[in-house]
């Protein structure tokens, strides 16, 4: 029970939060074509048990679904052969990219069919090269490689996520989004250029300009039409330092005031380069640890005290940066009292720290070794990310964050800053709120369970989240998106879906990508199942 205690504790206060190759079996895997170990790949084929154990779960450890086997491609042309094979055969088999594997409801899983492990795409050259404006970088790659390699050049990308230890191809399947997104727009709003390999087979370099069908349905298309091999990503001067900073609320209504006046400034303005927000539950902080990577023994007794004397059931916080270097230095201090004289959080709270432009981008690196030695980082995480209508969020922090989670176990991280619709393409896969407002607002609720008793309770919370959504006429929309019908997934989609589905048939007729995701199931395909450890 302490340690039940201590753990969910230190998830509570986080900042943000191998594949074991076997040798092939000398006979094929039962449920594959016997054909597939004649081709030339075969000898990059796994089928042990090792290997398809590794590949069967995810981050989110929730749903189970064993392959048959694990591909380990050297190139791209081994993705695609693997595919061709696939679609020519009587029963064509799922095939899903795996890269980290950080997906949280089986959505890198393939359930009877191959799993692509893209770590190995590219093992032993250079999958990262640096030009004057943009960088190439395999799918396979980790943004925290990406970042080392531009940083050598004094660039760097304009959009991150929290997170590093990702896939360039993973995130850019899904959106990619961080605390840079009010101002650059999303991680796919941020691309050049692709290499796909399609549901066909077909290896395919698009962009806006050449076969952009496939360009814009590739980036957050889950997915679903084929699996990105190579990503050209726009750069720009990278910063050397960031004055790293966290503002306190106990309400909610000048916290979301002074978070969409934050991303309605222009770069040229005295603003912050960065701007997310996180909330924290009184009992979070008056039971918590006593110290975190960012705040000292003080100010978490300072901000309990706040929770205390406001009443407020939650502590809200403008978490944001502002970047700098050798030449700006001298001004960060005067260009910082002129944003924070325009806004209302609570006189005195305020937290600063400064860090290098690569440690702020890599914090969450920090708590993870935290979670990993405490034992807590493999168990379930039921997360739950909603994109929510700025005009309905004040309704969801009453019903949901004051209502639902009222008085709830400190057990997980919430996220809550809004974004400018107007830096997301619409022509792109991703969906955001159908409302036709200008702001939205992310809220990510990443808890975490520590027994079988959490989860159950954690996702009952969700569909109960979910639900008073539906019941209060939020038109929400889930980001990381898990539906369980296909009429869930077109009403995620909306006005979409119909191009979805002109997009699937024509570069996956035969439904073969990333079929964990259940968005297009055939009855011969097994279903993933839910994870009972």
């Amino acid at each position: 029970m302490a340690r039940t205690r201590l753990a969910a504790f230190l998830i509570g206060m986080a900042s943000f939060f191998s594949v074991v190759a076997g040798q092939l079996r000398p006979m094929p895997a039962s449920g594959l074509p016997g054909d597939l170990f004649a081709l030339g790949i075969a000898s990059k084929i796994r089928t042990d048990c090792n290997s398809t154990a590794s590949a069967s779960s995810d981050f989110g450890r929730i749903m189970e679904a064993a392959p048959e086997a694990v591909l380990h491609p050297a190139t791209p042309a081994d993705i695609a052969a693997l595919i061709r094979f696939s679609t020519s055969s009587p029963v064509p088999f799922p095939v899903s990219p795996r890269g980290q594997g950080h997906s949280v409801r089986g959505q890198s899983l393939a359930p009877g069919g191959v799993v692509v492990d893209m770590h190995m795409l590219g093992r032993g050259y250079h999958r990262i090269n640096v030009s004057a404006d943009y960088v190439d970088a395999g799918g396979e790659q980790l943004w925290v490689d990406v970042l080392r390699a531009t940083l050598k050049h004094g660039l760097a990308p304009r959009a991150w996520t929290d997170y590093l230890q990702l896939t360039v191809g993973g995130t850019l399947s899904n959106a990619g989004i961080g605390g840079q997104a009010f101002r650059h727009g999303p991680q796919i709003a941020n691309v050049h250029e692709l290499d796909v390999v399609t549901g066909t087979g077909e290896m395919v370099t698009c962009s806006r300009d050449k076969r952009k069908d496939l360009f814009f349905a590739a980036l957050g298309g889950l997915g679903q039409f084929g699996i990105i091999t190579r990503a050209r990503i726009a750069l720009e001067s990278a910063p050397k330092q960031v004055r790293w900073v966290r503002l306190a609320y106990s309400d909610v209504v000048a916290f979301t005031r002074d978070q969409e006046l934050l991303i309605s400034k222009h770069a040229s303005e005295a603003s912050f380069d960065y701007v997310e927000g996180q909330v924290q539950l009184n009992r979070t902080l008056s039971e918590g640890p006593k110290s975190t990577p960012f705040f000292s023994e003080a100010d978490i007794n300072t901000l309990a005290d706040l929770a205390s004397e406001t009443g407020s059931g939650a502590i809200y916080f403008i978490e944001a940066a502002m970047y700098y270097d050798e030449t700006t230095a001298p001004s960060v201090n005067q260009k910082l009292e002129m944003v924070l004289a325009q806004l209302s959080f609570v006189p005195r709270f305020v937290f600063t720290k400064d860090v290098t432009y690569f440690q702020f981008l890599n914090r969450v690196r920090v708590e993870e070794t935290v979670l990993r030695s405490a034992g807590v980082w493999d168990v379930p995480h039921p997360w739950l990310n909603l994109f929510v209508p700025r005009s309905r969020i004040l309704d969801f922090d009453t019903g949901v964050l004051k209502g639902i989670l009222g008085g709830d176990n400190p057990v997980g991280l919430i996220l809550m800053y809004p974004m400018n619709t107007a830096k997301w393409n619409s022509h792109m896969t991703a969906v955001t709120p159908p409302t036709g407002e200008d702001v939205f607002y992310t809220v990510g609720l990443l808890r975490s369970a520590l027994s079988a008793d959490d989860l159950e309770r954690l996702q009952r919370e969700n569909q109960s989240m979910l639900a008073f959504c539906d019941k209060e006429g939020i038109e929400c929309k889930q980001y990381l998106p898990h539906y369980t019908s296909q009429d869930g997934w077109r009403r995620h989609f909306g006005a979409k879906w119909s191009n979805i589905s002109h997009l699937k048939a024509k570069y996956d007729p035969h439904a073969i990508m990333s079929r964990g995701q259940r968005i297009f199931p055939l009855p011969s395909v097994p279903a993933a199942s839910t994870a009972t450890t």
